[in-house]
């Protein structure tokens, strides 16, 4: 079973020294991922919190939430994915299954720094082609930068903040989405574990 709380060495997190404590808003999401190897640490030792999660990095672990099925006879359009890179088969089978689209027609950005909506996005993709339930879908405009939201983003942003996989970052003055904002590992780990 995954674990809920941690007691010194069977923390999944335990062998990286840079993971946060157990308290920390983020611990549970890193091991929850961990455990379930849908991430894994950027070293033997380091998981990397608070680096930016790449788009090619959120496609994989969504594949490896898909059990990492065969690509075989599947193609997709786009040339700066190379043939034999370790997110190849992930964008493929995204791709082909409609959970992920390009920055293009023929462009990933694979190695491009996730924003919060492309990784809201890419989950409601997921739970698209998992046939989950997609219908409810929040206002943004109770939050002061929820006009910033892309257009192409704004069902799915709505989608994730009625199903509290996001609920915006505190300010002094407010409640923010930060759309256009990077995602880091430790952000996406929780967002997994709530999704």
């Amino acid at each position: 079973p995954v674990l809920e709380s941690c007691a010194g060495t069977i923390c999944p997190s335990h062998d990286y020294h840079d993971a946060p404590e157990f308290g920390h808003w983020s611990h549970a999401g890193i091991d929850y991922t961990l455990e379930l190897g849908l991430f894994r640490g950027t070293s033997d030792t380091e998981f990397s919190p608070n680096v930016a999660m790449t788009r090619a990095m959120l496609v994989t672990v969504l594949y490896r939430m898909n059990g990492s099925p065969s690509v075989a006879g599947m193609t997709m359009p786009f040339q700066d994915v190379p043939g034999d890179a370790w997110y190849t088969d992930a964008v493929t089978w995204a791709y082909n299954c409609g959970v992920v689209s390009g920055m293009s027609p023929t462009t990933f950005a694979p190695m491009v720094s996730i924003t919060r909506e492309q990784m809201m996005t890419m989950f409601y993709g997921y739970a698209v082609y998992m046939d989950y339930n997609t219908m409810a879908v929040a206002d943004l405009s109770a939050f002061p930068d929820g006009g910033d939201v892309s257009s192409w983003a704004e069902a799915e942003m709505g989608w994730a903040v009625a199903n509290t996989l996001i609920s915006g970052a505190k300010e002094s003055d407010g409640v923010y989405l930060r759309p256009q904002g990077t995602a880091t590992r430790a952000e996406a780990a929780a967002i997994l574990h709530r999704f």
